[in-house]
């Protein structure tokens, strides 16, 4: 795997770092270099030296630079032109989209020249500004995500691919699209589309919106209600889509089950704490209800996985559901 060292002025790239954990879990191979005050160009030479001595791989390696023409960019430049670093690449301008890319990219590929080709993109899509006016011209929102079901440049009755649309990925997350599902897990299941299954907020304009605008570069996202996922899965104009589904609850999961849509694993990633409900895992808590239903869902022949990000090691759904019980048991 690629060894990524990050760099900065001040603790920047220490922030960053941390940053990049929340949204995309623990990075091996990661390593923040920071430039302070009291310290000069050769010192910080010294230090980035050490940070990709502690790597694994050190001849694949990737600088995340802050400034471009700054002492960390400058003193990198140096290093890449040394004997022996021809494998060393380094991109400027970090941000955290940039980083978030560049943990997915590396995953799959063979030299850091790879992930620094492939970040550049969405580095620079995930600079926006609000109101969407003051952007240039050039860089403008872009148009609206196209309407979940296609329209008439599909006739009705088409059948694309097989006829059945293709479910990647099910994940029950309150938080619905955030930046660990538009970054790590899109990564990991590369869909053609994201859906989020509400109906609360296929009737919420505003959280509707925000949805969409959140989905990741080369993603379209849709927000549509229970019943309109279930038309959904018996289009055959939708064979030959892949598609994220998400959900709020695992109510709204049992629901669509019901109505036919052919969900054979769940992903638990995040069911917050309100009043009633108990704590099983740093990211899940349940009450009565919630318990019966995923009960419901595992005897129709669902399957768990319970992780908040793909890097995490996923949580013994069994246990967690004694848990729930007992806790619940004792609050009652």
């Amino acid at each position: 795997m690629v060894s990524i060292v990050l760099a900065s002025h001040g603790t920047f790239a220490e922030g960053i770092k941390m940053s990049g954990q929340m949204i995309f879990g623990p990075q091996e191979n990661v390593a923040a270099v920071t430039l302070m005050p009291e310290m000069g160009p050769d010192d910080l030479r010294a230090k980035l030296l050490e940070a990709v001595a502690g790597f694994e791989d050190q001849d694949q390696v990737l600088f995340l630079v802050d400034l471009q023409g700054g002492t960390p960019w400058n003193q990198v430049s140096l290093l890449l032109a040394e004997e022996g670093h021809e494998n060393w690449v380094a991109v400027g301008g970090l941000n955290l989209p940039m980083l978030v890319s560049a943990y997915g990219e590396r995953m799959g590929a063979e030299t850091a020249a790879d992930v620094a080709k492939a970040i550049y993109a969405e580095a620079k899509a995930g600079i926006c500004v609000k109101p969407e006016e003051l952007a240039p011209a050039e860089a403008a929102a872009a148009p609206a995500a196209p309407a979940a079901a296609p329209t008439g440049a599909i006739p009705e009755g088409t059948v694309l691919g097989d006829g059945h649309i293709k479910i990647a990925h099910c994940r029950v997350d309150t938080r619905l699209l955030h930046g660990q599902v538009a970054t790590s897990w899109t990564k990991q299941i590369n869909p053609d589309r994201i859906i989020v299954v509400s109906d609360g907020v296929a009737h919420d304009e505003l959280r509707k919106t925000m949805i969409v605008q959140a989905a990741p570069p080369g993603v379209k996202a849709h927000v549509i209600p229970i019943s309109k996922m279930i038309e959904v899965s018996k289009d055959p104009r939708f064979g030959a889509t892949k598609a994220f589904l998400l959900f709020e609850t695992p109510q709204d999961v049992l629901k669509a089950i019901e109505g036919g849509v052919d969900i054979k694993n769940v992903n638990l990633g995040s069911m917050a704490h309100s009043v009633g409900k108990v704590v099983v895992t740093n990211a899940i808590a349940m009450d009565q209800a919630d318990v019966e239903c995923l009960e419901e869902l595992q005897a129709k022949g669902v399957t768990f996985d319970v992780r908040k990000v793909p890097a995490d090691a996923p949580e013994n759904f069994e246990n967690m559901m004694k848990k729930a019980k007992s806790e619940l048991a004792a609050q009652a």
